[in-house]
């Protein structure tokens, strides 16, 4: 059972390496010139290592883009009832302690990969709730709402990143929480109050 622990430990530890030299290459560079060599010599791992998790560059990205989102709407309950500024707090801080993901995330030529991905999956859970909430009695569409929705929500937390966090987590979760209620004609019932 120790041996496990140690293992799981090191993997931890050298998957956590290759993610930090891929982040710090991909700020840098264009993905296209960023090779496995030099994801493996920035972690200070051999490239069978590399290869040993992921099967290439665009998969280790994949797999970093889809963990964060998934952490990311792990924040968000949309069936707790609570004030969208209470489940939105712990969320800009998640994002305030992956900064540097968030930050090579956003820089201007790589934004649209994982503004794609992070789009589909938060336009999906909104259009869901949308549809619990609201039915079809509305005159806007739910699917048109959710991609407004999401793509002001994914605005907001671009330009926090990209302004270098100036405000604090409550500060932003309260300000976002403000704007969607100046909207709350259009969209009733779905900031869980």
């Amino acid at each position: 059972m120790v041996d496990k622990v140690k293992v799981d430990r090191r993997v931890i530890k050298t998957k956590k390496a290759i993610h930090q030299a891929f982040l710090a290459l991909f700020y840098t560079k264009n993905i296209e010139s960023i090779t496995i060599n030099d994801i493996a010599d920035l972690a200070n791992v051999n490239r069978g290592t590399v290869y040993l998790h992921y099967s290439d560059k665009y998969d280790l990205l994949d797999h970093l883009i889809a963990e964060h989102i998934q952490n990311m709407i792990g924040f968000c309950n949309p069936d707790s009832g609570a004030r969208m500024r209470d489940e939105l707090t712990p969320l800009f801080e998640y994002l305030k302690e992956n900064i540097a993901f968030f930050t090579a995330m956003f820089a201007t030529h790589k934004a649209a990969v994982f503004r794609k991905h992070l789009t589909k999956v938060i336009s999906v859970n909104m259009k869901n709730k949308l549809d619990r909430n609201l039915g079809t009695k509305t005159e806007i569409s739910n699917e048109l709402s959710a991609q407004f929705m999401t793509s002001a929500f994914i605005g907001m937390i671009e330009w926090w990143v990209e302004q270098g966090m100036p405000h604090s987590s409550e500060f932003m979760a309260i300000q976002l929480e403000k704007l969607f209620e100046k909207n709350e004609k259009i969209l009733p019932g779905v900031l869980g109050k």
